[in-house]
């Protein structure tokens, strides 16, 4: 890695960019969206036809409990393949990309894609590494995962890390000086996806980055932002998108180390995975909420079992975690005062899972307020209105408790997520 980078789990990397080809129909959207909408994914192959695409070298997770799931993976992985052997990528050295996502509402979000370092990335809840992740892992979709990794050539990222940089002295900056870089592309998003350009940093704006998350990353800089005892593991990067992601090139990585001597664990290309880092406090980032609707269940039984697991619990809004509820019955809040988890969410999602598995009944998590008022009134139904989590109570609340539950936050809508344009070789 770039010396100027050394100690940082974020740097350069040799980065591929498609040629010859149309942009709007290379770049398509992270394979974990519309799941449940088949419909978006054929107007996809729709705009693609038989144009070189993005859509040909990634699986949407839709497919992945497929009939012809295996086919599907050895068709994109000799895609890969073709596309390196045909020249259908440049390659750009050791490169950082500053880029800028217009979104939807016409927002500009600013990123910067290069690669992590998968040493220095933990899943793990209680992990004290420099990456972290945000939610538990559920492992169980992680091998489906792996086997779509394991023999591909190139990857193509949609994780995004978020820096936790309120000053904006990482990212912003690039924004003064674009016009001195290299524009690498500037084009339209299909099916509603807004506008993306990207420009290749130089020598300069590499200094200024490198030397701008070393000072974010100092222990005295960790304490000032966390408080004392928090300098020991510098806190970098929290993974804002992309968890299962990242677990499955972490676990590819672990597989090839095991193949490799330790000393040469350094030349391994698995060792790094491309990402974008966006600052947690950019003004297009949005942290919403995510609801809780539970179904099939006795909601006077679930209210009364939630007073009772917690010790001082009370009805109505006081000092603690305020849990507030709707029902076809009317709604209104549970105060737990003293809570243990750092979050509301953590307090409920404890309670829930541990009634569920006890009463029965089953959960969802609902993006939109109006949605869960509805669901929620329905007989046999108990919703649960949570608080968006703030940006400032993102990293000390993974320091405290390690990865937050499942479902905390939503960072924008699906069609705001990544595309897939920028690759790099993994073998």
């Amino acid at each position: 890695m770039d010396q100027r980078f050394q100690g940082l789990a974020f740097g350069p990397a040799d980065i591929l960019l498609p040629k010859d080809c149309e942009y709007g129909k290379w770049a398509v959207v992270a394979c974990d969206q519309y799941v449940s909408q088949p419909e978006y994914w054929a107007e996809v192959e729709g705009i693609v036809g038989g144009a070189p695409s993005a859509l040909r070298l990634i699986l949407p997770e839709s497919c992945l409990d497929g009939p012809n799931v295996e086919t599907d993976i050895m068709e994109i992985n000799n895609t890969m393949t073709r596309y390196l052997r045909e020249g259908r990528f440049r390659e750009l050295p050791g490169a950082l990309i500053y880029v800028e996502r217009t979104l939807r509402d016409g927002k500009i979000r600013r990123g910067l894609v290069g690669a992590l370092d998968l040493e220095q990335y933990d899943y793990e809840p209680e992990a004290q590494m420099p990456i972290r992740a945000t939610e538990g892992v559920v492992m169980s979709r992680i091998p489906p995962r792996v086997a779509v990794r394991k023999n591909a050539s190139v990857e193509l990222p949609h994780a995004m890390l978020l820096c936790d940089d309120p000053q904006r002295t990482v990212i912003e900056p690039l924004a003064a000086r674009k016009g001195e870089l290299e524009l690498l592309y500037d084009f339209e998003l299909m099916t509603g996806g807004g506008h993306l350009a990207g420009w290749l940093l130089d020598g300069e704006a590499m200094d200024q980055v490198s030397a701008a998350l070393g000072r974010l990353n100092t222990p005295q800089a960790m304490v000032k932002r966390y408080g004392a005892g928090m300098g020991n593991v510098p806190f970098q990067f929290a993974v804002g998108d992309g968890n299962h992601s990242l677990t499955t090139a972490k676990e590819c990585y672990e597989r090839q180390k095991k193949l490799t001597p330790p000393e040469r664990w350094g030349e391994l290309p698995s060792r790094y995975a491309l990402c974008e880092v966006i600052n947690l406090y950019d003004d297009s980032l949005e942290f919403k909420a995510i609801h809780r609707v539970l179904f099939n269940v006795k909601e006077k039984d679930l209210l009364g079992a939630l007073l009772t697991t917690f010790p001082g619990a009370y009805r109505g809004e006081g000092a603690g975690h305020v849990l507030r509820y709707i029902y076809s019955d009317g709604e209104g809040a549970i105060t737990v005062p003293d809570p243990r988890q750092a979050l509301p969410v953590g307090t409920l999602q404890t309670f829930l899972d541990d009634y569920i598995k006890a009463y029965g009944g089953s959960i969802d998590y609902i993006h939109g307020i109006g949605v869960t008022c509805d669901l929620a009134r329905r007989p046999g139904n108990v919703g649960f209105v949570l608080p968006a989590l703030g940006k400032a109570e993102l990293f000390p609340a993974i320091l405290r408790q390690g990865v937050l539950p499942r479902k905390t936050f939503s960072m924008g809508e699906p069609h705001d997520k990544r595309f897939y344009l920028e690759a790099r070789k993994i073998r």
